[in-house]
C-alpha cells in the first residue's frame, strides 16, 4: 500500500486532522468571545501554522494530480519512488512553513480595556501596503494556481479515461486496470472539488477584507465570519466520507477495524494481487495484439523482464 497516491494521501490526513486539533476549537472560542486567553507563544501559532497546514494539503491533491496524470498519459515513463515521494513530502511542508513565516513573525497580543487580543502587526510602509501584497499571494499560491493545476490534470486525465470505450479484443485484466484508474481519479475530483467548494467563500472574505473595508462595519459581519470559517474547517471532515463512499479498499479497511473481524468479502477487497501474479496473467494471454494489450505489455516489460523471460522460456519447454 505504500504508493505515491498513499503516501500524499496520509500528509493530506495529517494536514487536515492537525489544523482542525490545534485551530478549529480555538478559532470558535475567539470569535465567539472577542478575547484571547491562551498566550503569545500560541498566538503565534494559531496565526502561521493553518496556512502551512493548508499549503501541505492542496499541494499533496496538486501531487496526486500530477502522478495520476503521469501513470495514465505517460504510462510508459518511469513512476516516482518512495524516496522521492518523501522527499517531495518534506519540501511542500518546508515551502509551506516559510510561507507562513511572515505570520508568526509578525503576530503579537495587546491588552485593551477589559481584555486581551491576538492579531499581526504587519509593517507599515509608505510605498507599499506589505500585507495586502502578503494576502493576494497566499490566496494565489494556496487556492487557485494548485486548482488550476489540478484542473488541468483531472481534465486532460477525464477525457483520456472516459472519451473511449473499452476495446472489445481487451484482456479482463486491462479492463479491471481502466475501470480501477477511473474510481480513482473520481474519487480525487470529488475531493478536490469538495476543498474548492469550502475553502471559496473563506479566501473572497479575506480578499475583500483587503480592499473593503467598509463591509467588515455591518452588524452581523462577525456570524458571517463564524459561517465561512466553519465551512472551511468542515472541509477535513468529508474526506474520510468520500474515500468511504468511492474507495472498496478504504471501505474494507474502515470496516475492518471498526468490527475488529471483517466479512469475507471485505477482507477479499483489501488483498492486493501480487507482481508474480500480473505478470503471469500477462505471460499467459491469448496473444491479442490490440494497441492497448501492446502498451500495457510493454510496461510490464520495462518493469520486470526477468519475470516475464522466465514464463515464456517455462512454457517453451513445455511444449
Amino acid at each position: 500500500m505504500r504508493t505515491v497516491t498513499n503516501y500524499f494521501l496520509v500528509n493530506l490526513a495529517f494536514a487536515e486532522a492537525a489544523m482542525s486539533a490545534f485551530n478549529a476549537v480555538i478559532n470558535f472560542v475567539y470569535a465567539v468571545h472577542n478575547e484571547w486567553y491562551f498566550g503569545l507563544a500560541y498566538c503565534r501559532f494559531h496565526n502561521f501554522f493553518p496556512i502551512a497546514a493548508v499549503f501541505a494539503s492542496i499541494y499533496s491533491m496538486a501531487a496526486i494530480a500530477s502522478d495520476r496524470y503521469m501513470a495514465i498519459i505517460h504510462p510508459l515513463k518511469p513512476r516516482l519512488s518512495s524516496t522521492v515521494t518523501r522527499v517531495a513530502i518534506a519540501v511542500i511542508w518546508m515551502l509551506a512553513l516559510l510561507l507562513a513565516f511572515p505570520q508568526y513573525y509578525y503576530s503579537a497580543t495587546a491588552l485593551l480595556p477589559g481584555r486581551t487580543v491576538c492579531y499581526i502587526d504587519w509593517p507599515e510602509y509608505a510605498t507599499v501596503d506589505f500585507k495586502k501584497i502578503y494576502y493576494v499571494c497566499v490566496t494565489l499560491l494556496i487556492y487557485f494556481v494548485p486548482l488550476c493545476i489540478m484542473g488541468c490534470a483531472y481534465t486532460t486525465v477525464g477525457i483520456t479515461l472516459w472519451a473511449s470505450e473499452i476495446p472489445g479484443d481487451s484482456s479482463e485484466h486491462y479492463k479491471e486496470q481502466l475501470i480501477a484508474k477511473r474510481k480513482v481519479v473520481k474519487m480525487m475530483i470529488v475531493v478536490v472539488c469538495t476543498f474548492a467548494v469550502c475553502w471559496l467563500p473563506y479566501h473572497i472574505y479575506f480578499l475583500l477584507h483587503q480592499f473593503f473595508l467598509d463591509l467588515f462595519e455591518q452588524r452581523y459581519i462577525q456570524q458571517v465570519y463564524l459561517a465561512v470559517m466553519w465551512l472551511a474547517m468542515s472541509s477535513t471532515m468529508y474526506n474520510p466520507i468520500i474515500y468511504y463512499c468511492l474507495n472498496s479498499k478504504f471501505r474494507a479497511g474502515f470496516q475492518q477495524v471498526l468490527c475488529c473481524c471483517a466479512p469475507t468479502v471485505a477482507k477479499e477487497e483489501l488483498e492486493l494481487k501480487t507482481p508474480h501474479y500480473l505478470q503471469t496473467q500477462v505471460c499467459e494471454g491469448n496473444g491479442r495484439d490490440s494497441f492497448y494489450n501492446i502498451v500495457f505489455m510493454k510496461r510490464v516489460r520495462i518493469l520486470n523482464e526477468q519475470i516475464c523471460d522466465w514464463s515464456i522460456e517455462k512454457r517453451s519447454s513445455v511444449v
